[in-house]
């Protein structure tokens, strides 16, 4: 994928302007985007990607790196929402993606995922390991069976990190859906875990 120089204005407009930059700037550690980059190959070699244009719902979309990198891959993108409970990611995210949300194309909002459901094509959520199985099972009930789900964990053991997987099986225990790919990416200091499927 490219990145073009407008979406990096922008991303570096986000970070100036964020109450916390350091912070900010967490979200572009090597690990997390070459784990935002997986996702988006994986999901682009996915047979169901074909036509689009899709919308997009990103659960835990935190300052919208991963909403942005999407805008700028090969995946057919209609508009994305991106959706998180801390309150100080929105003005960030919104800016991270200024040119579609000037367009239309993008919105961040504040908001518990587990009380926000989606008629989103596809859903993604980079952040299963921040909640509990029972958050996660009502979070699952809000999704429509026919969607197509990309879930993320990781077996990374820090505080905040509430429901890690120590493997991929495990994992996949515990995303009850209908698995249709699943694989693992080793980074230096943890393992992130991926499936792609649909509501069991």
């Amino acid at each position: 994928m490219q990145i073009d120089t407008d979406h990096i204005h922008y991303w570096m407009q986000a970070i100036r302007n964020s109450e916390n930059p350091m912070r900010t700037m967490d979200a572009f550690w090597s690990g997390q985007l070459k784990s935002k980059e997986w996702l988006i190959e994986s999901l682009s070699m996915h047979s169901s990607i074909k036509s689009g244009p899709y919308d997009v719902d990103i659960y835990g979309g935190w300052v919208g790196v991963l909403a942005s990198m999407l805008f700028q891959s090969t995946i057919p993108i209609c508009k994305i929402r991106s959706i998180d409970i801390d309150h100080t990611c929105e003005s960030i995210a919104t800016m991270m993606n200024k040119r579609e949300e000037i367009q239309g194309r993008f919105s961040a909002i504040t908001a518990d995922m587990c009380d926000t459901p989606s008629e989103a094509n596809i859903i993604i959520n980079t952040s299963c390991e921040h909640i509990t199985q029972s958050q996660y099972q009502k979070w699952l009930n809000l999704i429509p069976n026919d969607r197509l789900l990309v879930l993320q964990s990781n077996n990374y053991s820090i505080p905040e990190h509430i429901r890690i997987a120590n493997n991929l099986d495990e994992f996949k225990s515990q995303s009850r859906i209908d698995v249709v790919w699943a694989g693992e990416l080793e980074l230096p200091l943890y393992t992130r875990y991926m499936i792609i499927g649909t509501k069991q």
